[in-house]
């Protein structure tokens, strides 16, 4: 026999916590001093050690109770709604993640915090995948499908999509410099550098694609992430500039 004191410091587990598992008859202490003073066997910690292990899993006090003290429970039930429950949560964590990332992402390429942006976003995050899938079929080629998965995503942080994010942020950074300005035209002509080495030469597929970007409702529909409307007009601006050079 040891005593609550000796349990602790070999589990960690608190006296706090162990009195409270004998109050609730999950954990009923073999013995007791003379003073009063709770006293552990070897069948308790070992009891102990499967409540610790089911709890690490999810289940309940109240559940882990009746799981160790019903002859008759269904084990394989118990077992798959707390799997399916698990599937849940974690879902819930991935769907978390990539809200964060998205956040983390848009702050690097704006440079400041705005809430009720940021609420635009979890919208957009949330919003029926059905749908964006349904209105990509409706602005692009079914040959182009292939293509819109190349896209950069603001949930992810990919190099390619960091890059992506990286230059629209060097864009609004150095805007107010002009169109013409060296710093916008380097970031322009890696910007269709970046374009033909993802997507190929495929002229049809950009126009297609600057056509949704420039409209702010199909950019939406398809679940871009939103560019304001005077950073679109300055980049169109600042590529007429670059293809006159090119074709100089």
């Amino acid at each position: 026999m040891i005593s609550i004191k000796e349990v602790t410091k070999q589990t960690g587990i608190s006296v706090r916590t162990l009195r409270y598992y004998d109050q609730i008859d999950l954990l009923i202490p073999a013995d007791r001093t003379p003073g009063g003073h709770r006293l552990y066997s070897e069948k308790e910690l070992t009891k102990l050690q499967e409540i610790q292990f089911l709890k690490n899993l999810g289940f309940s006090l109240k559940e882990i109770q009746h799981m160790l003290s019903d002859e008759q429970w269904d084990w394989a039930r118990g077992l798959n709604n707390q799997l399916s429950y698990v599937l849940k949560e974690k879902e819930k964590i991935v769907e978390m993640e990539h809200m964060l990332k998205g956040l983390i992402n848009s702050l690097a390429m704006d440079g400041s915090v705005d809430l009720g942006r940021i609420q635009k976003l979890i919208h957009l995050y949330q919003s029926n995948s059905e749908n964006k899938q349904s209105y990509r079929n409706t602005y692009f080629q079914d040959n182009e499908k292939d293509l819109l998965e190349l896209l950069p995503n603001m949930n992810q942080s990919d190099p390619d999509s960091l890059e992506w994010i990286a230059l629209v942020g060097q864009l609004k950074q150095y805007k107010d410099k002009g169109v013409a300005a060296p710093e916008i035209q380097r970031i322009v002509r890696r910007i269709h550098e970046k374009s033909i080495e993802t997507f190929g030469d495929n002229e049809a597929f950009f126009e297609r694609l600057w056509d949704v970007r420039r409209s702010q409702k199909k950019s939406e529909e398809v679940g871009f992430y939103p560019l304001e409307p005077d950073l679109l007009n300055f980049f169109e601006a600042a590529w007429d500039v670059y293809e006159q050079g090119l074709n100089k």
